[in-house]
């Protein structure tokens, strides 16, 4: 079995809870990790003609399961279960040493007035005590940018290809914790034999054929190339954050995505489709049946090689859940809105510079 060594370093505070809901460092997270990303390098080896159930299959042998029907063992006995064949190792299990959080500096939302923006993009592991003017932390502690420790994985050597492929897409597109999705959590991966990672191209759909699959298989991409677009370099997560936060208070509230009345009309409209629930503004026939609908458009943060930090924002495109209802043209139109907004920051005004955005492939 090949083994790997890492050092895995964080750039933004990591919100991973234990049982005592306090952050502390934790394996299962970062092998739930390997185990999206080994997806997405499995549908790219398939060249995405993928049949579910046989990925399944591999899956399920290769990372355990409790659930494969015609599994046996070497002597061709039949198993009702399978210990995982991925063994991974951190060199250390401490609780985070963020102990405290402090106030950031505010931005504007139009709906809501002036924000905290590490509080916006953070809500849920960073609260704001009723009556107090300073957000604090949910659990008793969190892993704080720039902690680091070892990283060790074991994998059979057949699939190598592919868990070398989802390793570094891990390193450059992967998040773990609470509101990972906002970026906290982001972290990058640094193999300790001086060799470098692997570099393969980052899998990409069109943005139509991702809309058909029923779950994340590839990152999107559209007539003008892959998904993704990248901020200009912060000196700190602080200031990077708040940028990100920016874009994401305006990309929600431009007026394509603004309610058509100024009370909650428990109807679907078009801001819905970017994640569900929001606040106040319930559908009335998703609550009922108790929907949720994350946002497939994710954010990461990540070093540039001058020692800066540059934020992420890509697009993994999948179908609803069927009780969605959801229609394919309709979340093209949706999707393109969004995607034309991001482009817009290609030449902002002089007056926000800093929230530049570039197209980038990987």
């Amino acid at each position: 079995m090949p083994i790997r060594s890492f050092q895995i370093q964080f750039h933004t505070p990591a919100f991973l809870g234990d049982a005592n809901r306090s952050g502390r460092w934790r394996t299962p997270p970062f092998k739930a990790q390997l185990r999206q990303w080994w997806r997405v390098a499995y549908a790219a080896q398939q060249q995405f003609a993928v049949n579910v159930c046989e990925m399944r299959e591999v899956e399920g042998r290769l990372f355990g399961h409790a659930w494969l029907e015609n599994d046996q063992d070497d002597q061709g006995n039949k198993v009702a279960a399978r210990r995982s064949q991925v063994r991974i190792r951190l060199g250390r299990w401490d609780e985070g040493q963020l102990k405290s959080w402090q106030a950031a500096s505010k931005v504007k939302h139009e709906e809501v007035g002036m924000v905290d923006s590490h509080l916006y993009m953070g809500y849920g592991p960073v609260l704001l005590p009723r009556g107090s003017r300073e957000p604090t932390l949910k659990a008793n502690a969190a892993i704080q940018a720039k902690e680091q420790t070892e990283l060790t994985i074991a994998f059979p050597d057949e699939q190598a290809q592919n868990l070398e492929h989802a390793l570094q897409l891990m390193s450059l597109y992967g998040t773990v914790g609470g509101r990972s999705r906002n970026g906290w959590g982001s972290y990058s991966l640094t193999r300790l034999d001086g060799e470098p990672m692997p570099v393969s191209a980052t899998p990409t759909q069109a943005l139509a054929q991702c809309l058909g699959a029923d779950w994340p298989l590839a990152v999107g991409a559209n007539s003008q190339g892959a998904l993704i677009w990248q901020t200009q370099a912060h000196k700190d997560w602080t200031g990077l954050m708040r940028t990100l936060a920016e874009i994401k208070i305006a990309l929600r509230t431009q007026t394509a995505f603004k309610f058509p009345h100024a009370q909650p009309d428990g109807q679907v409209h078009d801001r819905h489709w970017l994640s569900y629930p929001i606040t106040r503004h319930d559908v009335n026939d998703w609550k009922r049946k108790n929907l949720r609908l994350p946002n497939q458009l994710r954010f990461k943060v990540r070093p540039t090689a001058d020692g800066k930090l540059a934020g992420l924002i890509f697009h993994m495109p999948h179908k609803p859940p069927v009780d969605f209802d959801p229609r394919p043209a309709e979340l093209m139109r949706i999707w393109g809105l969004v995607h034309k907004h991001l482009d817009g920051y290609a030449n902002p005004s002089a007056n926000s510079a800093h929230l530049t955005l570039t197209r980038i492939t990987a």
